[in-house]
């Protein structure tokens, strides 16, 4: 299953796409500096040289970025099925949905990432994370379901990771088990553990920055012994991860939720207010929508404009103002 992760709003932000196998709750997930069909076919590519099973088929989502006819000569190319959620139907893409938010969300937190740098840093989370959560990490599998009047019961499968499920499925050939046990033995649960920790931090700073254009230089991590020295500890200072321990952001919101509809006129606006200061919001709108009718003839904007020219009403006072007291305190100040 493959799912888009990422602000549903306009913007150049940072997506990351998560594919899940249903049967194993094996879970890759990737960085994409950009939403783009190329992109999500070049991803599967890497992936499928990755997984240690073979990949029969996907099913998305109704998104554009896969409901397209790249993606589906791709899949028609490969042999691989592709199918799709029912509109309306968010249960649909329960499987995918469900590791959203016990592992992109628990990984990476809700800041918004933006730039090249942003890219590299959270494919080196997502690097080490794969290999902990495939192969450490276990998770509980639903294996029955029964509703008695409003009265649901559940019952689940032992906890286990997707390492483990694959290893006990009779599906799985046994050359591909070889690799799994093999790759088991050489893989250091604390070592990932501590190069998680180490891009979490990279990833926390450029949150509180906001967005970067150049690859930013890898945080060198800690040396292991430092690193459990520094767990053993951890419990006394709260919580150790990050992402996780930050409840409020320590910067400034830097983005836009959605596209500034004055971006390129304002300049224009701000002229009229200086010619004339007490123009009202809807005059100006009127203005404005008979300059420029393809972009404001409806003039849906004009809460918008409304708010914008408060707030500029409100710094030209406060210029006044300050500007009055500054000159007013260097005339009484003594020579």
């Amino acid at each position: 299953m493959v799912e888009h992760c990422g602000p549903k709003t306009e913007g150049d932000y940072v997506r990351t796409l998560v594919l899940t196998d249903v049967n194993s709750g094996w879970t890759e997930c990737l960085a994409m500096p950009v939403r783009n069909q190329t992109l999500i076919v070049e991803a599967l590519n890497v992936t499928e040289a990755t997984l240690p099973f073979k990949l029969l088929g996907i099913d998305t989502d109704n998104d554009s970025a896969f409901m397209n006819q790249t993606v589906f000569d791709h899949c028609k190319e490969r042999g691989l099925e592709q199918t799709r959620s029912r509109p309306y139907k968010k249960n649909d893409q329960a499987w995918v949905e469900q590791k959203n938010g016990a592992i992109l969300r628990r990984l990476v937190g809700y800041g918004r990432l933006s730039g090249l740098a942003a890219t590299y840093a959270l494919a080196e989370l997502y690097s080490a994370s794969r290999l902990y959560i495939n192969f450490f990490q276990p998770s509980f599998k639903l294996k029955t379901k029964t509703r008695d009047g409003a009265r649901v019961s559940k019952k689940y499968h032992p906890p286990a990771t997707p390492c483990d499920r694959l290893l006990a499925s009779p599906v799985v050939p046994g050359e591909v088990k070889a690799k799994l046990r093999k790759q088991f033995t050489e893989l250091d649960p604390v070592r990932l553990l501590r190069d998680m920790r180490t891009a979490q931090q990279v990833l926390h700073e450029m949150v509180s920055r906001g967005p970067q254009d150049e690859p930013a230089e890898a945080a060198s991590p800690a040396d292991v012994s430092a690193f459990l020295a520094g767990l053993s500890s951890a419990w006394k200072s709260g919580e150790a991860n990050p992402i996780r321990g930050r409840r409020r952001p320590v910067a400034p919101r830097w983005w836009r939720s959605r596209v500034d509809p004055f971006k390129h006129s304002w300049p224009v606006i701000e002229g009229w207010l200086i010619e004339k200061p007490s123009s009202t919001a809807r005059e100006l709108m009127d203005r404005l929508a008979a300059a420029v009718p393809e972009a404001y003839a409806n003039k849906k904007q004009l809460r918008t404009l409304q708010r914008r020219i408060k707030a500029w009403r409100a710094q030209q006072l406060k210029e006044l103002i300050l500007g009055k007291l500054k000159k007013e305190a260097s005339e009484c100040a003594l020579p």
